[in-house]
């Protein structure tokens, strides 16, 4: 199945193998113990359902580097795959359709698009956010939008400060041919948030990391 905004609101409901994938996006590399662990299921249950997507090649295994003596610990995470099954926006056509602008209209058109969406997420973020009161509201009505959008976002309390974390980028093959795609993001959730919070980018996808993450900070 395709993961979309709508059915991954009910995690809870979907099939086993699912819900492992889920996990494994949102939260990274997992043993099988582990993931018996946190879906509650026997370990021969768990081991059933991991060697079925490890059939289908929507997971691979991942071993844990360890300092210590012994056999390194198997992990499982997703396969390029089962990232595959989580929203892309029509990633290969995307990509296509940036060489298309590039060759027609050079970097400046390029950039002229990147601007004119920007320019639009902004006014819809701004507004949207404008009505609510305190920083954990915008945050989550921010969350929301981005999720609605493909981005799988949620936001966590990590002593005084929060974090935006999104676990998955429907653009992240638009990004990669163009990184101008994400270059305002910090800009954009820093003027949806307002002035009275820092906003910082402590993990980013397309630096190596598995996620994008953001620090939102209010001073005192």
């Amino acid at each position: 199945m395709k993961y979309t905004s709508k059915n991954l609101e009910n995690i809870d409901a979907m099939p086993t193998a699912e819900r492992i994938l889920f996990r494994l996006k949102t939260k990274g590399p997992a043993s099988t113990a582990l993931l018996a662990q946190e879906l509650t299921m026997t370990a021969e249950a768990a081991r059933l359902q991991v060697q079925k997507l490890l059939a289908d090649g929507l997971i691979v295994g991942a071993q844990e580097v360890s300092s210590g003596a012994g056999r390194p610990k198997q992990n499982w995470e997703l396969s390029a795959a089962g990232h595959a099954r989580f929203p892309d926006s029509h990633a290969y056509l995307t990509v296509q359709l940036i060489g298309s602008i590039r060759q027609l209209f050079g970097d400046e058109g390029l950039d002229r698009l990147i601007a004119q969406r920007e320019d639009e997420m902004r006014n819809d973020y701004v507004r949207a956010c404008r009505g609510m009161n305190g920083i954990p509201k915008r945050l989550e009505k921010l969350a929301a939008l981005r999720t609605a959008e493909g981005y799988m976002a949620r936001v966590e309390k990590q002593g005084k400060d929060w974090l935006l974390i999104e676990d998955h980028c429907p653009i992240c093959a638009a990004a990669q041919s163009c990184q101008g795609f994400c270059r305002s993001e910090l800009q954009l959730f820093r003027e949806a948030i307002g002035d009275e919070a820092s906003v910082t980018r402590e993990e980013h996808l397309l630096a190596g990391a598995r996620r994008c993450v953001y620090r939102i900070h209010t001073p005192g």
